[in-house]
């Protein structure tokens, strides 16, 4: 398999971590932000959506978006729960990471991270960013509480798809995590995981 993975992306991020976890082969083809590896992966046909990550199967099938591929990878493994009450709570947390959390943490991170999109970082806008921020990962604190992870008794693909941007929220993004003990002990579990790569890795 070939992943098309921007390095600096909690998407693509989230799917290599699953990768390792897995110690699964792939070879990680980089196509970061405003370069021509980006721009000729585009042209080539290789991200459907015109997008990173992407993962490319022996056969050739291609198969975007980040939490369709975490699925793929998990199938079968203990990351996918088979209990379907479970699954579903798992999926609820990964559309709920698309919709909700990458809207604001990402988001807010990738103004102040990416030059070309620092223009868009006005006080208005990033102060709404940090109030609804703060309210997701309030969200994750509350769901968390008595709790080692967000469904069930073991890790899951909710827990990796949430973990590609949370663990990056305060410094890339500026949120106050230390307004969230619980998630960051939940944070230092995932990094425990045996497997487990960090971002830059």
């Amino acid at each position: 398999m070939r992943l098309y993975s921007m390095p600096s992306s909690g998407n693509s991020y989230k799917v290599r971590l699953l990768l390792s976890l897995l110690a699964r082969d792939c070879q990680i083809h980089d196509v970061e932000y405003l370069s021509p590896a980006l721009d000729a992966a585009r042209l080539a046909g290789r991200l459907p959506f015109g997008k990173a990550p992407v993962l490319e199967l022996d056969d050739g099938r291609l198969l975007p978006e980040s939490n369709a591929i975490l699925c793929f990878l998990g199938e079968g493994t203990d990351y996918a729960p088979v209990d379907p009450v479970l699954r579903a709570e798992m999926l609820g947390w990964m559309f709920w990471e698309q919709n909700q959390h990458e809207g604001t943490i990402a988001v807010r991170a990738a103004l102040q991270f990416y030059p070309h999109r620092r223009a868009q970082a006005t006080p208005e806008r990033m102060a709404e960013l940090l109030d609804r921020g703060h309210a997701n990962l309030q969200v994750m604190e509350n769901r968390l509480a008595g709790r080692d992870w967000l469904v069930g008794e073991a890790p899951s693909l909710a827990d990796i798809c949430l973990y590609g941007y949370t663990h990056t929220a305060g410094p890339r993004g500026g949120f106050d995590m230390a307004r969230f003990p619980t998630v960051n002990r939940w944070l230092a579990r995932v990094a425990a995981l045996p497997g487990y790569r960090g971002l830059e890795a």
